[in-house]
């Protein structure tokens, strides 16, 4: 497995397995239990994915040493602002049995986020947590955050995929030493993603799937990925993407699919600005 460095040493591994959307507790329990066994050591929840439970039964049932897997959960935008954070991370410990947090990330960049930060930031310094990162911060934001704050996000979790290739916010988070992860690193589906002939001739080219090769694009660029899936059998699939390489030629083929926006919803929306504002998980 290959990892990405962070900035305060802390090695993130750049494969790992998400399971957004897997909320029968038992599904999601089977899922990380067959992720583990495939060799996955990143495993990516949320409070907001009602599923931390079985994460953690499944990580306790696995026989492996804590300390060899990485397990990032994130705080809701319901639980924003200083003392609410505070009491949001200790539920969630609570229901993932553990005793530290690798990776606590902001989920959306709404509400009261200085004051969650800023008891993020307390955690990391108690060694609660062994970094702190935020998801789906445009590069405006993530600048306003770690100027007018002590502790800069190690993560920053965007979507990205070959639709919405992010290529600024990339550079901008390789300048300021901050990790890119993708979500939704499929596009969820969108557009057909997964027989769009670009990626089918190169995927036969390299006797790969279209999905090998999107991660392979994602690894390639220095990002960590986080793909969902509930068959063991694409787990396997997806896990098996270090032994090839993208040339030059499929790399700038692949970057002719950008289309500058998201496939699934626009985050600086008003409209979806107000829904996450207003979207409550208890």
């Amino acid at each position: 497995m290959e990892h990405i460095s962070l900035y305060n040493g802390v090695q993130l591994p750049i494969l790992g397995y998400g399971v957004y959307q897997i909320d029968d507790l038992k599904e999601a329990e089977r899922c990380v239990s067959d992720a583990l066994a495939v060799g996955y050591r990143l495993i990516d929840t949320a409070a907001a994915y009602s599923n931390e439970e079985a994460v953690g039964a499944a990580i306790a049932k696995s026989g492996i040493k804590r300390e060899e897997i990485f397990v990032t959960t994130k705080l809701w935008v319901q639980d924003y602002g200083y003392e609410p954070a505070l009491k949001a991370f200790d539920v969630s410990m609570k229901k993932l049995g553990l005793d530290y947090l690798d990776l606590y990330l902001m989920h959306k960049p709404y509400g009261d986020y200085y004051g969650a930060w800023r008891a993020l930031e307390k955690l990391y310094r108690e060694g609660r947590i062994r970094a702190i990162g935020v998801t789906s911060f445009w590069n405006e934001r993530l600048a306003d955050l770690f100027n007018c704050n002590e502790v800069k996000p190690t993560v920053n979790q965007i979507e990205t995929n070959v639709w919405r290739q992010q290529t600024a916010a990339n550079e901008f988070m390789a300048l300021h030493k901050i990790a890119h992860q993708a979500w939704a690193p499929f596009a969820e589906g969108k557009n057909d993603v997964f027989n769009a002939p670009i990626l089918k001739i190169i995927a036969k080219k390299h006797g790969k799937t279209t999905a090998q090769v999107m991660l392979r694009w994602a690894i390639q660029r220095g990002i960590s990925v986080i793909p969902k899936t509930t068959s063991k059998a694409r787990m396997a699939q997806n896990f098996d993407v270090f032994d090839f390489v993208l040339d030059q030629d499929d790399m700038v083929a692949i970057k002719s699919l950008d289309t500058g926006k998201s496939p699934i919803y626009d985050e600086t929306s008003p409209d979806i600005a107000l829904y996450i504002g207003s979207f409550k998980i208890s």
